[in-house]
């Protein structure tokens, strides 16, 4: 097994010249310089030098060794300084999976602050709804995931998976602008009871569900998309009534669609997940209190 620090002191010996010369260099001891060629010598298992008068010529073991041991070298250096800019957050990439609301409202500013920061820190964005984007990071395909869950859903993770809680995201229903309801602050479910819904992706659809039927009733899905945009424009041209979060109120507003919040204030929790073992991660640490930060600061429309 060769150790880099003999492996050192054999390139500064030939660049020296000496043993005595090396040492001085170093700030050894030629005895310490010595005993360090001799147990790389021993390491090897053949000579690396011959002895030429006052001097030495490396044998033909010890010239293959030179070449191969200013890479090595050089590997480890590279290594260093790449370890220490990832340690001081000045470079270094980390993967975030998140739901499209989140990806549109919480996930730029938070990419903005961390990139003004630390410019030499890169994330790379990827796209999924809940349970997908809790797969892929258990998967090691990203480091941090955004997802939400609604009350009364079972939503239980492995214990090597830390969640941590960003945001209240509080549901409104989206009407038609001139809908009789409108004209309330708060709007009680059951007084929708008879209307057509648009719902959303299957997480959201069955909260619709459930919240209806706490109220009694069985709403009348008549459509079904995640496009946020393509909901409210469904609801703009009067083709049902949709419950939308809040985050997406916060980039999207149909000039012909009015948000009411829901009697009982029902919301979804959103969170950042993270494998136990990648908390201490430097660039992983710093992007979710990134998220932290920002979650915490939005509001809706």
């Amino acid at each position: 097994m060769l150790e880099s620090r003999h492996l050192k002191t054999f390139l500064e010996v030939v660049r020296a010249g000496s043993y005595s010369a090396a040492a001085r260099s170093l700030g050894y001891t030629q005895p310490a310089v010595t005993q360090q060629m001799k147990a790389l010598e021993r390491a090897v298992g053949t000579p690396l030098f011959i002895r030429v008068g006052r001097g030495f010529r490396l044998t033909e073991a010890g010239a293959a060794l030179v070449r191969h041991a200013e890479v090595i070298m050089g590997d480890l250096m590279a290594a260093q300084q790449q370890l220490r800019a990832l340690a001081k957050l000045e470079s270094g990439l980390v993967r975030l999976c998140a739901f499209p609301s989140a990806n549109a409202t919480i996930v730029p500013m938070t990419v903005a602050r961390l990139m003004a920061a630390h410019p030499g820190v890169r994330v790379e964005l990827q796209e999924a709804e809940p349970p997908e984007s809790l797969h892929r990071l258990r998967r090691g395909e990203c480091d941090v995931a955004l997802a939400f869950t609604y009350a009364g859903m079972q939503t239980e993770h492995p214990p090597e998976v830390v969640r941590i809680a960003l945001t209240e995201d509080l549901l409104t229903v989206l009407l038609p602008t001139g809908h009789p309801l409108a004209r309330h602050h708060f709007v009680r479910l059951a007084d929708l009871n008879g209307e057509r819904w648009i719902a959303g992706c299957p997480r959201c659809r069955a909260n619709l569900l459930r919240l209806c039927a706490e109220e009694g009733f069985v709403p009348d899905v008549v459509f079904s998309t995640d496009d946020n945009l393509a909901v409210q424009s469904l609801v703009a041209t009067g083709v049902g009534i949709a419950l939308m979060p809040a985050l997406v109120l916060s980039f999207l507003c149909h000039p012909e669609v009015t948000g009411r919040m829901v009697t009982g204030r029902p919301a979804r929790q959103v969170y950042a997940y993270v494998m136990d073992d990648h908390q201490r991660v430097p660039t992983i640490r710093l992007l979710v209190e990134e998220l932290r930060s920002v979650a915490a600061a939005r509001t809706g429309c």
